[in-house]
């Protein structure tokens, strides 16, 4: 298909194709978790209709919220952007672009049932009719937002690279694009990208895991980190029949708009204690999967974790122990060769 059609395609099956999570034929773009609890009071504040055409289960919120700018990338019918108007309070704001004009009119309609529903004095969300791909368009300031998520979307892109480099473009110094999405074990061949229904179902359009990491690295964000993995099993008969031996998985990342970080991981002898003062997580601090924080301990660190931690929003939670004056070679334990082949088994997929 060419980058039109599949445009095309995409729009028409989320916009007229489905009515709701049930009419998915794979489960490929939704896993249900327990949420955090101020996370699950939000959810259980958004309007049934925002709720019922949303076509995704998992939540890609991160902590350190209140009174941040947020852009959600893919927002659909708007149901993460509500929740972030929750959390980062009505100082903060939360912007969502979508492609899909049935989604948005469902989005658009219940901006003041969900400020009532957050007693918040105005509305601080706002959604936006616009391609991912082509965010520059839209009259977004560059290094205006402190956080940008998005929920198992990019993977519908066929330009996938012009979404990292306009992410990177409207972060501020310091901030974070954490994403869920699908990515496969290898290269996904012509054919099977060229399939209607795994396109819609965010198979066909999964980024084989390493390309992901080359583009990620060449739009700026130089230590791509997985958070969270999961393993899709795909419960649908024909579609199996369709992948074959394909493997896919669900993974969170976290990407800072750090420039100073290396290419990979030295060691400084650096260090840095958490401090416990995160409302969500008092005790323990998980950064990704492969740093835990505990509170009071104090944990060595590579170059690029102290920095990610130092130049972001979650600088004051912890304290930091040395600089970069004495080069000790590569530090063990920040990443492996795949980042999520121990992910775990989960019957379904993207966040």
């Amino acid at each position: 298909m060419k980058d039109l059609d599949i445009l095309q395609e995409v729009k028409d099956y989320y916009g007229k194709t489905l009515q709701s999570s049930d009419d998915l034929k794979t489960n490929a773009c939704c896993t249900i978790k327990s949420y955090p609890k101020k996370i699950q009071e939000a959810l259980n504040n958004i309007h049934p209709e925002v709720l019922e055409k949303y076509y995704g289960c998992g939540l890609t919120i991160p902590t350190e919220l209140t009174n941040r700018n947020v852009l959600d990338l893919g927002s659909g019918s708007g149901r993460d952007c509500y929740i972030l108007s929750k959390l980062v309070g009505p100082e903060g704001k939360v912007v969502g672009v979508d492609m899909t004009k049935e989604q948005l009119e469902v989005a658009n309609r219940h901006l003041d049932y969900q400020r009532e529903k957050f007693d918040h004095p105005h509305s601080n969300v706002e959604f936006l009719e616009g391609n991912i791909e082509k965010l520059h368009q839209l009259d977004l300031a560059e290094g205006a937002f402190d956080i940008i998520i998005s929920n198992c979307v990019i993977n519908l892109c066929v330009d996938k690279n012009a979404v990292l480099e306009e992410a990177y473009r409207l972060l501020k110094p310091g901030g974070e694009l954490y994403f869920s999405d699908v990515y496969c074990n290898k290269r996904i061949p012509k054919h099977l990208q060229e399939d209607q229904v795994l396109w819609g179902e965010c198979l066909s359009g999964a980024l084989y895991w390493n390309d992901f990491l080359s583009l990620a690295k060449s739009a700026g964000f130089k230590d791509p980190r997985a958070v969270e993995s999961e393993t899709i099993t795909i419960e649908n008969t024909l579609v199996q029949e369709k992948i074959g031996d394909l493997q896919f998985f669900s993974v969170t990342y976290r990407l800072f708009k750090i420039p100073a970080l290396e290419p990979a991981c030295e060691d400084y002898g650096q260090s840095v204690v958490y401090l416990g003062t995160l409302e969500e997580t008092p005790d323990t601090m998980i950064f990704d999967a492969q740093h835990t924080f505990h509170k009071g301990r104090e944990t060595f660190v590579c170059g690029n974790s102290f920095d990610m931690l130092a130049h972001s929003r979650y600088q004051k939670h912890f304290n930091f122990n040395g600089d970069k004056q004495n080069h000790l070679g590569i530090f063990e334990g920040c990443g492996i060769a795949m980042p999520f082949k121990n992910a775990v088994k989960s019957s379904g997929g993207c966040c």
